[in-house]
């Protein structure tokens, strides 16, 4: 994808590179230690694409270029700046990076960035790497000795403590084949991306190729991705779909984690799009503005004061952050802490991810850590950080038991997990199941809610009814709203703990009324003598009967009581429902059905005066009464008149 004349677009012939394994090695050092020079040498591929960097002969931004082996190993090379102003853009193709080239001159030794470079590798967890002790053709055998000894001293305690340290010559081709030999082994041994997780790239490049539209390019995280595909970039949420990939220079049709990746995205204006960014599968990830995190300082990093601000670095996206350090107010050089990070730019982060921070001003790299908590809760001051505390430590089951559990009534989703954790998707699915099977998740759809929280919602509801049915002895149950209303009010979410509703066996539901199983409505005398006067009421006004409100004004008693004694007596049949503020007796209404069988075995069609008359009421009553005999499918209207249907 580096030059127009790329091969990007579907129809090209396209070469899968999946069977293949694919690692990324990344430079590290000071600048002018030869780093570019030295991944021309070996690759053939000048990582230098800037005019400007070419003119100057120093790495401004990232370069790229990528080493293939006769077996199919593939190692794609993220070469890096080394100014200390430009550590910004170093971090950026930082967070991919499996394999480091600390690239050292023999002619001047460790420098500055040599040392920052490496404290930046230690934190981002890389694991494996090797020393290129570069321009030996410029000292002798004693002093390349001697600049060997300084190095194992420097890189003592750290991952590259047992690294191979080879001198190489750009010039001469002095042990360049050693170096790439060395490069291949260790890239064998490297534990690869997550292929199985879902896709995610950060995006390191953004650029337009003509006749093809917006391209970006980053090292794949997780996942795979094909040609066609739907994507989302984040933050922003724009959605699009794949209409082209590479991967080294090649076109294929699908790319997998742990590779360079070139996508040209379908219908994306480049402007909107920005390092940063990340390419994802759609509707799986989303984005934050504060993260709980573990923080570890370097050993010679300044005092930082909670709620300073600092500057905060993850994947290849950059932005501002205040930070919150839990159970004290400032942490020293060479400690570590559980903190938050308050952003000002949104990021995508999983819980496992790395990150970096640097001093607000001046800029130097201070320390970093591991993202715990993409989507942390609100942490009173004396909560304390058990749950962090196994977010760090724990396994894959406690994490995701910590995660639902954490989310009480509102439970979560399998791809709420799956979107929440870095890992492979069997391995997380396989953690959910053992869980499920072993009773400390409880699954309702696609909805996962801890053992603890349905037992203390069923005990909340079985209350909650309680008290209602004691308050309501007339009411046949609880409506779902009012339910839904209460606990919400009470801070307890309820978007999907309905679904848990049918697993409690003391509780019934009946269309959207809730019960205890054993509640059953109960009539005092008062209450069967209020029936009856009701009735008598009813049947005394024939189809004259008053509304709601006024037979509340006849019995004496509230609207609201009669409205319970008019459900009760609709349930029992004692009553028919018109509308919701008129109601007739079973005795009228079996009255009317009969009067309108006598009129249509004389005629067929039926006027509203006509009905009227034959009922002895008024217009006032008619109209409704028609209403509830059309709806009911008791006669049929055509223009003015009505046929009767039942036969």
């Amino acid at each position: 994808m580096s030059s127009a004349s790329s091969s990007i677009h579907k129809g090209s012939q396209v070469k899968d590179h999946g069977s293949f394994k694919s690692i990324i090695l990344g430079t590290a050092g000071h600048i002018d230690h030869g780093k570019s020079s030295l991944i021309k040498a070996l690759t053939g591929i000048d990582p230098d694409r800037l005019k400007e960097e070419k003119e100057r002969g120093i790495t401004i931004d990232l370069g790229f270029a990528n080493l293939s082996y006769p077996d199919g190993l593939t190692v794609g090379i993220i070469d890096v700046p080394g100014h200390e102003r430009l550590i910004k853009n170093m971090l950026a193709g930082a967070g991919g990076i499996d394999i480091v080239l600390m690239v050292i001159a023999a002619d001047e030794g460790i420098m500055p960035q040599s040392r920052e470079h490496l404290a930046i590798c230690e934190l981002l967890k890389i694991k494996a790497g090797i020393v290129a002790l570069t321009k030996a053709d410029l000292v002798d055998n004693d002093w390349i000795q001697l600049v060997s000894d300084d190095i194992r001293d420097f890189v003592k305690g750290t991952f590259l403590e047992n690294a191979d340290i080879i001198p190489v010559s750009v010039k001469t081709g002095f042990n360049l084949n050693i170096l790439k030999e060395k490069i291949r082994e260790t890239a064998l041994n490297v534990t690869p991306k997550l292929i199985n997780g879902i896709f995610r790239l950060p995006i390191d490049r953004v650029f337009t190729l003509k006749g093809f539209g917006t391209v970006v390019t980053g090292t794949a995280l997780s996942g795979t991705v094909t040609l066609d595909s739907p994507v989302e970039i984040l933050p922003s949420g724009i959605t699009s779909k794949v209409r082209g990939l590479q991967s080294h220079g090649t076109s294929v049709e699908k790319a997998y984690a742990g590779q360079r990746i070139g996508i040209n995205l379908q219908g994306v204006d480049r402007d909107l799009l920005k390092r940063g960014d990340v390419v994802v599968t759609q509707e799986r990830f989303g984005s934050t503005k504060t993260v709980d995190a573990k923080l570890e300082m370097l050993k010679e990093a300044p005092v930082v004061k909670s709620r300073s601000r600092v500057h905060f670095y993850s994947g290849t996206s950059e932005t501002i952050a205040r930070i919150i350090i839990y159970d004290k107010d400032e942490i020293n050089a060479g400690e570590s802490c559980y903190c938050q990070f308050r952003l000002e730019e949104p990021v995508v982060v999983l819980s496992g991810d790395r990150y970096i921070i640097r001093r607000f001003s001046p800029l130097e790299t201070i320390g970093g850590g591991e993202i715990l908590d993409p989507l942390p809760v609100k942490r009173k001051k004396n909560m304390g950080v058990d749950d962090l505390a196994i977010f760090e430590k724990g396994g894959l089951k406690e994490k995701i038991e910590v995660r639902v559990k954490r989310a009480l009534f509102k439970g979560c989703t399998i791809s709420e997990i799956e979107g929440w954790i870095h890992g492979n998707l069997p391995e997380i699915n396989s953690a959910i199941d053992r869980l499920i099977s072993k009773g400390i998740l409880i699954r309702s759809q696609d909805s996962l809610f801890h053992r603890d929280n349905f037992n203390f919602f069923k005990d909340a509801l079985k209350s909650i009814l309680t008290s209602f049915h004691k308050g309501n002895p007339l009411k046949p149950g609880m409506p779902k709203e009012e339910l839904k209303a209460k606990m919400e009010a009470e801070g307890r979410g309820i978007e999907r703990v309905f679904n848990l509703i049918p697993m409690i066996d003391d509780v019934i539901v009946e269309k959207d009324i809730l019960r205890l199983r054993d509640f059953k409505v109960s009539l005092t005398h008062v209450d069967e003598d209020m029936k009856g006067r009701i009735i008598s009421i009813l049947n005394k006004e024939g189809f004259q009967p008053p509304m709601k409100n006024e037979l509340a004004q006849k019995v004496s008693i509230k609207e609201k009581e009669v409205d319970d004694f008019l459900k009760l007596l609709m349930q029992d049949g004692s009553l028919v429902r018109i509308n919701d503020s008129l109601y007739i007796t079973a005795e009228q209404y079996n009255k009317m059905i009969s009067l309108l069988k006598g009129f249509y075995s004389k005629k067929n069609e039926m006027t509203v005066a006509e009905f009227r008359d034959i009922l002895g009421t008024t217009r006032k009553f008619a109209l409704p009464f028609l209403e509830y005999l059309d709806s009911s499918k008791i006669t049929l209207r055509i223009g003015d008149v009505r046929k009767f249907m039942l036969k």
